[in-house]
């Protein structure tokens, strides 16, 4: 565990670089540099598509280790909302996931947020909620008309 927060003091920059490099570790598998975007608190909160609410490092590194068993997760945000103060982001997005199928890399999409808080380490994780979406892009609904009169 001790490695993982050594390369947590070590990832500067703002919530988008630190959601950029969550991204990149789930693409190239790597757990450490995972966990690393994740802040140190006990209640820090992971959902996975369809799964149960995952408290705590130790179990949302779990998780993440199981999945990373069968590869890494291609996973791209897209289409990113923000709302910003001081301390805290919540980004909310759609992830564009590759999937393999027996006809070759088909994409499926995820909806997910990303909260983040500005700790004495810089900006961390504290909850990634995913939810199933659809193999086809998801059209968003907005109360904001898209042409105006």
């Amino acid at each position: 565990m001790r490695k993982s927060k050594l390369q947590a003091a070590n990832l500067e920059g703002n919530a988008d670089d630190v959601e950029a490099a969550f991204y990149d570790a789930l693409q190239n598998a790597d757990i450490d540099k995972l966990m690393a975007c994740w802040a140190d608190e006990d209640d820090i909160v992971c959902i996975h598509p369809g799964g149960p609410r995952v408290v705590g490092a130790v179990a949302i590194r779990a998780t993440f280790e199981a999945m990373f068993a069968n590869g890494s997760i291609r996973a791209w945000p897209e289409r990113v909302r923000k709302i910003e103060s001081l301390a805290s982001c919540v980004h909310n997005l759609l992830e564009k996931v590759e999937v393999l199928t027996p006809q070759g890399p088909r994409h499926a999409w995820v909806i997910a947020t990303n909260i983040w808080h500005k700790t004495a380490q810089g900006w961390r994780l504290v909850a990634h909620h995913a939810s199933p979406g659809t193999p086809s892009e998801i059209q968003e609904v907005s109360g904001t008309p898209s042409v105006l009169h």
